[in-house]
């Protein structure tokens, strides 16, 4: 299995106390060389190039946000900002997620996690938001149909947030699904079950509390059915683990089995429709032992399933 990640995107610095540290990816490279000394391919992310980028951003965000910068902290809303060594990182974690898809496209290997920072489901095309600053799961997505003329490809969101910058990227795409259970009540405050899109869109909201009952249900009995009759020729995955219990960002009382579970199904998937192809993204995760456990769980069920 292959782990794509890149030293830049540890040089991303949202300030002191901000909950998207560099830590955050510190903890989960630890923790899966710890867990898997042997198991895994490491494979160093490139940087992606302004024409990926540009099938699903507009040249007035991207060029707003490779900007060179001096000031040690620059504000684009309420809770993003960039440091001067955002714009690499940027770039990085979006072409984890190119290089990724082209691996599971032209070589042997099926699976893939890019361990990357800052996440990307919540920008859209001209905007960057809630932490994010390019739409990485978006951009390969894009890559996947253009470049390997895919006609069917899934996004799978389970962050406890909504990806509504996915969502709206690909909202009139049909041959882009968007399944997401996010925590109803949060940021960004989309993603209700009447955003359909074409038909390609489906999102259920969970309330505070739900528990792992309750998410295994949802999927296993309304979202993973759905996927099956989509049929997906590649699986993307925006692996966010800020449902778990303890994380400060939610109430959604998940565990790391919970996502350990959830991950086998969808490599399961993989292996029915896309020959095993898939691509997992780090999205949110802010409880750093939280963070640890569930990014194991997820890399086992991967390798395992």
């Amino acid at each position: 299995m292959l782990v794509f990640t890149h030293a830049a995107c540890l040089g991303h610095d949202p300030g002191i106390d901000h909950p998207e540290s560099p830590e955050r990816l510190r903890v989960v490279l630890d923790a899966l060389r710890e867990a898997f000394p042997d198991r895994l391919d490491w494979r160093e992310a490139p940087p992606v190039k302004l024409g990926e980028l540009a099938r699903v951003h507009d040249r007035a965000l991207i060029d707003d946000l490779l900007r060179p910068q001096a000031e040690p902290l620059r504000r684009i809303d309420l809770d993003t900002f960039t440091s001067p060594g955002s714009a690499s990182a940027a770039l990085h974690a979006a072409g984890a997620g190119v290089a990724a898809v082209s691996a599971v496209m032209d070589g042997p290997d099926r699976r893939t996690f890019c361990a990357v920072r800052p996440p990307g489901h919540h920008a859209t095309a001209d905007t960057a938001m809630g932490f994010c600053l390019f739409n990485n799961i978006a951009v390969a997505a894009a890559h996947a149909l253009d470049a390997h003329g895919l006609e069917r490809v899934a996004i799978v969101d389970f962050d406890v947030h909504h990806g509504n910058g996915t969502q709206a990227i690909f909202l009139d795409d049909p041959r882009v699904a968007y399944c997401s259970t996010h925590q109803s009540g949060l940021f960004p405050q989309s993603g209700n079950m009447r955003e359909r899109g074409t038909g390609n869109i489906r999102n259920i909201l969970l309330p505070p509390g739900s528990g792992g009952f309750r998410f295994r249900n949802t999927w296993a009995d309304e979202l993973l059915p759905q996927l099956d009759a989509f049929g997906p020729q590649l699986l993307l995955v925006s692996a966010g683990f800020d449902g778990h219990m303890r994380d400060p960002q939610a109430d959604l009382m998940l565990e790391a089995e919970d996502f350990g579970w959830l991950s086998g199904e969808l490599a399961a998937l993989a292996t029915r429709h896309a020959g095993g192809r898939m691509v997992s993204m780090l999205e949110g995760g802010y409880d750093l032992q939280a963070l640890r456990e569930c990014s194991v769980a997820h890399v086992q069920a991967l390798l395992d399933g």
